[in-house]
């Protein structure tokens, strides 16, 4: 999971009660980094305009600017009405250190390990989902999708290994370990798809964090 700075000034859309119009879907790809805020997949060919908190009718929780996220819709799915959940918009939580993502360690890993590094209720149950949407195969479509999902955190993580690797290798020219170096640095950003696995894969690694922590945004 990954924090996200949302524009004050809501899209004209909403001042129409109409929180489906176009607007509202460019201000949320741009403001969410083009991911879904729960499994973090950049560019989702479906994706829904979510309310965080479910409306059940309220028009002000319909029309609120800061009740819309963006979501793709297997996650939105898994999600419902679950209301105890942590608000990635909320400068004052930091959801990357409150959930710890482990990446999968083959891209055939039948489940991925996500913990929630508190026992606050909404901690505990934003790992929960988080933990469904990844591993839960009660349904076929689930198990296949899932294991796609997987796969794809997989490939994103063995990038970040591969250029750890050079700069851990004592063969490595040292023109090739600062390159490698850069590389990780520049992956430690949440713009990245599955950015959370990516930097616990650091926060783990003491030393390597200690290299890389001003560019964990």
């Amino acid at each position: 999971m990954f924090n996200i700075t949302r524009r004050e000034t809501s899209p004209e859309s909403l001042n129409e009660k109409n929180w489906r119009g176009k607007d509202v879907a460019e201000a949320l790809r741009i403001d969410f980094l083009d991911k879904c805020y729960l499994c973090e997949s950049k560019e989702p060919l479906s994706f829904n305009i979510e309310h965080f908190d479910a409306h059940r009718g309220d028009e002000k929780k319909k029309y609120e600017w800061t009740n819309l996220f963006f979501a793709c819709a297997r996650c939105n799915n898994f999600k419902g009405v679950r209301a105890n959940i942590l608000d990635c918009t909320d400068p004052a939580i930091d959801t990357l250190r409150l959930i710890k993502h482990t990446p999968p360690t083959t891209p055939y890993s039948q489940s991925i390990v996500i913990e929630p590094m508190s026992q606050e209720p909404a901690v505990v149950e934003t790992a929960d989902l988080i933990r469904d949407i990844f591993n839960l195969d009660d349904t076929g479509n689930r198990m296949v999708a899932g294991a796609y999902l997987r796969k794809k955190v997989f490939r994103r993580y063995y990038e970040l290994l591969r250029h750890i690797n050079t700069y851990e290798d004592d063969y490595s020219l040292q023109q090739d370990k600062d390159l490698a170096l850069e590389h990780i640095k520049n992956l430690m950003s949440k713009k990245h798809e599955y950015s959370a696995f990516l930097r616990w894969a650091v926060l783990e690694s003491p030393e390597l964090a200690r290299l890389v922590e001003g560019f964990i945004d």
